[in-house]
């Protein structure tokens, strides 16, 4: 099958979160199954920066741009992945994050930013950018590729359409006034479209006019069917509910292995848990942390930003800390979050090291060296930290929520006595639940042989959730979809 994958993100080029390593790590898990996967996204400054060797593919006039938008052609790093760039300086030459300024706010002109990346990716997608190649299938993920669908339900033929949902809370949502100022069309403004309680929205695009939809996890697929986690979607995903599959997100095991890591203190497998002890020292010893082995060493890895729950550690971390526990962490987000943590830091130096910002290298030493990862998202569509973590033998303490329900088996004495625990999970996300969590793990590390401990670890480290089988699923449900007739546009109520 010949697949268009469009993405803002992803790994190595790019990179504010999750959605980056899987769309770094999706298309050539599919390429390694055979499938003829080329990639599109934006032509960052950065993106940009880390290629070489592109060919300008030709150039298009598209609204709403006042010059000529060139498509750049090459591979993405390490691979013979067709890559294709949307190169437009005035809508994406411009410093820092993809989607918002140095003082956290988003870009004035996301929309316009966005809506010519979709307009680009329709003519990929109907072979009118002098490719020579026209795809089966258009895989879209997040809101910025949410008008791709709802744009070529207005061409005919054309190619089967898949839109994935990373986070549903993230909708790109705009003033009514913006759909005009778009150009967009008038056949587009519509309750079975784009328009969401008067205003425009990017996420509702897809999931209404896409073919299929997909989510990063089974369990994700089922909450935001509700009203909790729906974001004022639910009814219209309940009521696409057929045509949603809840996939949950693989790992690059080419990146994160910690056999492998050139990162790390140093390397090791099941089989040499031992060295496992060099990378906390080190990471203790990097972060002025006390280096003993009896403390038991969190680490947390994301944004800063409500959501995951940073808030809940910080109303705990002074009963936490009448413990012997020491917590690293790596992120950025909500200002005041990131405040708060500094001066907790300034509080417990021996306890607590805070890295506001992301680091790559500093996120694989926390990997390798923490005990456990503590994860106490709100809501989790899938997460890839906890994935990793039992990679590395990193025990996870997670929210049973999301993907994070889907990857972790809490320890009970259940799964205690046929070895099928992984971590620690808890249901109610409170500070306190957090706190009792997290001296359970506390309990079970501090036994004195530690077997147990060991065999937690080790039960971990040979789940398989290595992109292979997650790809398959993707190649299952492309297969099917390119079976279906997709000449007419999609017609929703």
């Amino acid at each position: 099958m010949k697949i268009l994958f469009c993405t803002s993100e992803a790994w190595p080029l790019i990179k504010t979160g999750g959605l980056a390593d899987v769309c770094g790590s999706l298309p050539k898990a599919l390429h390694a199954l055979g499938e003829d996967v080329r990639l599109v996204l934006p032509a960052y400054p950065e993106v940009l920066e880390r290629c070489v060797g592109l060919t300008s593919l030709c150039e298009l006039t598209l609204t709403g741009a006042d010059a000529p938008v060139e498509i750049l052609a090459g591979h993405l790093s390490g691979s013979d992945i067709v890559l294709y760039l949307v190169n437009s300086p005035q809508h994406f030459r411009r410093p820092g994050n993809p989607y918002v300024r140095e003082d956290g706010r988003d870009w004035p002109d996301n929309a316009q930013r966005f809506a010519l990346f979709a307009r680009a990716i329709v003519e990929l997608a109907q072979d009118r950018a002098q490719a020579g190649w026209a795809p089966d299938l258009v895989h879209c993920n997040d809101w910025q590729t949410g008008l791709v669908p709802a744009l070529l339900t207005r061409e005919a033929p054309r190619p089967a359409t898949l839109f994935s949902i990373h986070n549903l809370s993230y909708q790109g949502l705009f003033p009514a006034t913006t759909f005009q100022q778009l150009k967009l069309p008038k056949a587009l403004w519509s309750m079975h479209a784009l328009e969401f309680h008067g205003k425009l929205s990017f996420i509702k695009g897809g999931i209404a006019c896409a073919d299929q939809l997909s989510t990063v996890s089974p369990t994700y697929a089922q909450e935001i069917q509700g009203s909790a986690f729906g974001c004022g979607l639910e009814g219209l995903l309940q009521y696409r509910a057929d045509d949603l599959t809840g996939i949950l997100n693989g790992i690059d095991t080419d990146t994160w292995n910690p056999a492998t890591d050139p990162f790390i203190e140093q390397r090791y497998d099941v089989h040499s848990l031992h060295r496992k002890a060099t990378n906390k020292a080190a990471l203790q010893r990097d972060h002025g942390l006390a280096q003993d082995t009896r403390p038991l060493l969190l680490g947390h890895i994301g944004r800063l930003v409500e959501q995951k729950g940073v808030d809940l550690i910080l109303d705990m971390l002074d009963k936490l800390f009448q413990h012997p526990v020491q917590l690293v962490v790596l992120g950025s987000g909500d200002l005041a979050l990131e405040n708060r943590l500094r001066e907790a830091a300034a509080c417990y130096p021996q306890q607590l090291s805070v890295h506001i910002g992301y680091n790559e290298q500093l996120a694989h030493r926390i990997e390798a060296g923490a005990d456990c990862l503590l994860m106490p998202s709100r809501y989790e569509p899938c997460g890839l930290n906890q994935l990793y973590s039992l990679a590395y033998g990193t025990v996870p303490i997670v929210h049973r929520t999301g993907g994070l329900a889907d990857s972790v088996v809490d320890l009970t004495p259940v799964t205690a006595r046929t070895y099928s625990a992984t971590g620690f999970s808890f249901d109610k996300d409170t500070p306190q639940t957090i706190l009792e969590t997290c001296l359970r793990a506390l309990d079970y590390y501090a036994q004195p042989n530690r077997i147990d401990w060991w065999k937690l670890i080790i039960t971990g480290m040979k789940k398989d959730f290595s992109w292979p089988a997650s790809a398959a699923r993707y190649q299952a449900l492309y297969r099917e979809m390119c079976g279906e007739e997709t000449d007419q546009p999609r017609k929703l109520g």
